[in-house]
């Protein structure tokens, strides 16, 4: 799954000349933290809550409330907004994981996408990411979810997928991930296409596996 698949495209946008006063109205009004800055279809920067907290203050001190709101009238977005260049942005090939990292290691909240000509072409959210995840997994299908007891060893998974085949049922989803304890050892999920598993999970057993949990959903 690619970043294409999930983003939102219609993107709310700012012109660089809009004034801070325009800005923060679209955000309350809109409920956002941020807002693009597009010029001729490009992102050119970012307006942010922490941006126009950053910038009030220092005038606050020193002005009234009418000539606070004089100046933010005055002030352009292109004025105080977050360059391009020192955001973090994706493009639209990207792969999903690939962008979940990136929410990871940067701490951000969304992602801009972007063309190699650096054309907006939309926007991913941690809710976007969540989503594409629990699509991934099938945590929402209807089937079975038994998760399995594994180690780390070669033809582990061809076997517990060839014994399954040989019950005539489908594997819909599989995902597997290894204890931080033991790396050697692990579970690995399968996610059936059938509510009918008792046969299949008490062969399973008898090969020797231990089944960690099943889960049926109608």
């Amino acid at each position: 799954m690619y970043v294409k698949n999930r983003m939102v495209t219609d993107v709310i946008t700012v012109f660089p000349d809009a004034s801070l006063s325009l800005a923060f109205q679209m955000m309350v009004e809109k409920g956002f933290s941020q807002l693009p800055v597009v010029k001729d279809k490009k992102l050119i920067g970012m307006i942010t809550e922490q941006v126009l907290t950053q910038f009030s203050p220092s005038k606050a001190t020193t002005l009234s409330v009418y000539e606070l709101n004089y100046v933010l009238s005055k002030t352009t977005c292109e004025d105080i907004m977050i360059k391009a260049k020192d955001m973090v942005t994706c493009l639209p090939d990207m792969l999903i994981e690939e962008a979940a990292v990136l929410f990871n290691e940067k701490n951000i909240d969304s992602l801009l996408v972007i063309s190699e000509e650096g054309i907006l072409e939309g926007i991913l959210t941690k809710s976007d990411i969540i989503g594409a995840f629990i699509e991934i997994i099938g945590t929402n299908d209807s089937g079975t979810r038994i998760a399995i007891e594994a180690k780390d060893e070669l033809g582990t998974l061809a076997d517990i997928s060839t014994t399954i085949k040989d019950f005539h049922v489908n594997i819909t989803h599989v995902t597997n991930y290894y204890y931080k304890s033991d790396p050697s050892n692990g579970e690995i999920v399968i996610r059936l296409n059938t509510l009918e598993v008792d046969d299949l999970v008490a062969h399973l057993q008898s090969k020797g596996y231990r089944i960690i949990s099943i889960k049926k959903n109608l």
